[in-house]
């Protein structure tokens, strides 16, 4: 009978990343912060985060009309507090939804609005521009396919993924979770096989490397047609 209910349980629940990513916060493997729920270096590694804030403001504040922003995968919103007053409306969700209730008790602006989502099943919330920093990195292909076909809704896509330096092989596949494809000599390029990500203009807008970690962060910006 146990193993008919765990069949049933697995037929109900395919994509179990939800489960996997509070583990993550409950357990305090991306490191532990002031906080109970902390995202990790790449939330909070001023070589990371200040140069991203930088080049993202820039971007936000190049519009005549501010965007709305969808920030998809928002973690501990370290990151994401400094780029609301540039934007018309920002959206922040994330798959945890303690974080969410965390992040809505730190963090209260008038055009924030904080989620709690699986952007890989659920609806996305309607905008200008999705944010995804650090996010399809840590989940399985299926799931990034998942996302990529709902993302084309948007007119702009900001992708920030943590890759090798130098030449690699793309996309090779993973099981959601704490880890990136970076251990695989692997890396996350939405323009290969097997997403083949169709976007009208391509503009990489940060490379960030660093002396202590392996590889490189890149963040790109996909105009959607």
């Amino acid at each position: 009978m146990k193993n008919k209910e765990n069949r049933t349980e697995r037929i109900k629940n395919p994509w179990p990343t939800k489960d996997t990513m509070e583990q993550v916060y409950e357990m305090k493997l991306w490191g532990r912060g002031k906080t109970d729920f902390y995202s990790g270096s790449g939330s909070h590694n001023p070589e990371i985060v200040n140069p991203y804030i930088s080049v993202l403001t820039s971007f936000l504040t190049s519009f005549k009309i501010p965007l709305t922003v969808c920030d998809l995968g928002c973690g501990d919103f370290n990151v994401g507090k400094e780029l609301v007053e540039y934007t018309k409306k920002y959206v922040a969700g994330d798959i945890v939804k303690g974080l969410i209730e965390n992040n809505k008790k730190k963090f209260k602006e008038d055009n924030l609005e904080f989620l709690c989502l699986d952007i890989a099943v659920d609806d996305l919330p309607s905008g200008d521009c999705a944010l995804l920093r650090q996010v399809l990195q840590h989940l399985s292909n299926a799931e990034v396919q998942r996302i990529l076909s709902k993302v084309t809704d948007y007119k702009y896509v900001i992708l920030t993924e943590h890759i090798p330096e130098g030449d690699f092989i793309p996309n090779k596949d993973i099981i959601s979770g704490q880890g990136i494809r970076l251990k695989k000599l692997s890396g996350l390029n939405v323009l290969a096989p097997p997403f083949n990500f169709k976007v009208k203009e391509e503009k990489k807008l940060l490379t960030v490397r660093l002396i202590d970690c392996k590889g490189v962060i890149v963040t790109t910006c996909y105009k959607m047609f």
